[in-house]
């Protein structure tokens, strides 16, 4: 416990006589000042009990000893220890009435006891509660270290920290998500702040933070794991106020012992993913017996029931976004934390392998991994449309910055198609600046949004720009008329009908198309390839 001015009053060596503040001798003591300035104060840190004779002091004038207590008072000084029988035979009413009025401190100081003993006695409290906070840190330390080699592991250190700290305690793994709690009920506040744990994740690790528990009294400080760019997890601890030396020492204790962990495990997931790419490999070169043999007991269990093949890139920022050299990684890393987090809370195993600035995952179907991917994507595509303006129809919604293609359910002998319908959904993905698209939905769905692609659109634009420069003549509709002739497949009457004309002026106008294009109306690939350039011009990714 610290020194305060009440075991300095107890002191039997010192003699030390309580005249006002009794009610406040509880308070700490940091150290013990002498100085005879008539304002103390710049030279005051907060926590001294200052220690006078009034030598320059005027302490008989009650107004000069009001103000000189108010300012001491006001800088945090705990106490002032008077000497008597120096320049003053007893310590002065005016100075006596001035601290009990605030209910400040004041302390008599016999002239036998010199203000050097004072100033050791605080000085040996002062390195012996540090010895002790010290040596209380070292034995957490050591206690910590058990826990963490125990069969429990990190929840176990958890509940031996919770208890020093006479707190709480939790652990977030790479994605955010609570692993470990304790005491049980904690968990509840640690899921509160999930907000504050992405902010910390968001910078390179090392790093800390201290956050208010919104709905408590507590302190709660966050603390980053890992020693690479990027957090490998977060330790919060709960506590109902600042912590001391001891609570310092075991808090940084269990940062690095998680840290350890955290770093081995990755260490160990590093080799998990050698022998995952390989299995991968293996798949897709039509070898499944051969993967199945490799995979063995690791990721054997995901290729004996139905799986999913996810292809993802990172798409750069449209509209003149400027993204990191480190960006393209993060929002993979991002993915791959989440499904990998999710498949380790429900023991099912989930094979990731990045490849430079693609990221290929193999994920039971229906999974955890998948409802995370699903999950995530979703969380994308709500950022990406809130940070969109108002744009005009037809315009290109913001890059999401990450494209995910999803393949059909499939088993290892079909693990190659499978990848390429990742690969064909990914492609679609981008197209559509969606970040999830399923290969499934594309097979189901219209070839239309296929044709939002920049290429096509060039494509379409030169082949029908001589008919939009007649047009815009005014010598004649071409495009509109030959819009409602391919619609109507030919029928003459009826797409004259359509544009409000006789079909001989519909006829001489698509003799004109010919004559501009140079092309006969009469070949089918002709027709298709201007029916697919109008509504190539026309289609909007959103419509």
């Amino acid at each position: 416990m610290p020194h305060t001015l009440a075991s300095l009053a107890h002191h039997s060596a010192l003699k030390l006589t309580v005249l006002a503040g009794e009610d406040r001798l509880d308070t700490p003591v940091r150290w013990a000042h002498v100085s005879e300035l008539i304002d103390p104060v710049p030279y005051m840190e907060g926590g001294e009990l200052l220690l006078i004779t009034a030598l320059k002091l005027d302490a008989e004038d009650p107004e000069v000893a009001r103000r000189y207590v108010r300012r001491v008072a006001g800088a945090g000084v705990v106490g002032l220890g008077f000497a008597v029988g120096v320049n003053y035979e007893d310590v002065p009413e005016a100075l006596l009435t001035a601290a009990r009025e605030e209910d400040f401190p004041l302390l008599a100081v016999p002239r036998r006891t010199p203000f050097v003993a004072i100033s050791k006695a605080v000085s040996a409290a002062v390195a012996a509660d540090q010895y002790r906070a010290v040596t209380e840190g070292f034995e957490a330390q050591r206690e910590l270290t058990r826990a963490a080699l125990s069969a429990e592991g990190p929840a176990e250190l958890l509940a031996r920290l919770a208890a020093h700290l006479k707190g709480w305690a939790a652990l977030y793994d790479a994605s955010g998500a609570v692993v470990a709690a304790a005491p049980d009920w904690a968990a509840r506040r640690a899921a509160r702040l999930s907000d504050d744990i992405a902010k910390l994740r968001e910078r390179p690790a090392p790093a800390s933070s201290v956050v208010p528990d919104t709905e408590g009294e507590d302190r709660v400080e966050l603390q980053s794991l890992g020693t690479g760019r990027r957090a490998r997890g977060v330790l919060a601890v709960g506590t109902g106020a600042p912590l001391g030396t001891a609570e310092r020492y075991a808090v940084h204790s269990a940062v690095a012992l998680l840290t350890l962990t955290t770093e081995r495990s990755r260490a160990l997931q590093e080799a998990e993913q050698r022998l995952g790419a390989a299995v991968l490999r293996m798949l897709l070169a039509g070898e499944p017996d051969h993967a199945r043999a490799v995979a063995g007991r690791l990721y054997g269990g995901l290729l004996d029931a139905p799986f999913r093949v996810l292809v993802a890139e990172p798409v750069p920022g449209s509209g003149g976004e400027e993204r990191s050299a480190a960006e393209p990684t993060a929002v993979l890393d991002a993915l791959a934390d989440a499904m990998e987090s999710a498949a380790a809370r429900s023991g099912e195993a989930v094979l990731a392998v990045p490849d430079g600035a693609r990221l290929t995952v193999l994920a039971a179907d229906g999974g955890a991994a998948a409802e995370a991917c699903a999950a995530h994507a979703a969380a994308l595509e709500a950022r990406a449309g809130a940070s969109t303006p108002k744009r005009a129809p037809g315009a290109l919604r913001a890059t999401p910055g990450l494209a995910v293609g999803l393949s059909a359910p499939a088993g290892p002998a079909a693990a190659a198609t499978a990848h390429r319908q990742a690969e064909q959904a990914m492609s679609v993905a981008r197209r559509r600046c969606r970040v999830l698209v399923e290969h499934e939905d594309v097979a189901a769905g219209s070839v239309l949004p296929l044709l939002a692609d920049d290429a096509v659109r060039a494509f379409a634009d030169g082949m029908l720009r001589a008919l939009h420069d007649h047009d815009a003549t005014g010598r004649g509709d071409l495009v509109a008329s030959l819009r409602a002739w391919l619609s109507r497949h030919g029928q003459w009457d009826a797409a004259a009908a359509d544009l409000g004309v006789h079909r001989h002026t519909l006829r001489y106008r698509m003799r004109r198309v010919e004559e501009i294009l140079g092309r006969s109306l009469d070949d089918p690939d002709v027709r298709m390839e201007l029916w697919l350039a109008l509504k190539a011009t026309t289609f909007s990714p959103e419509s």
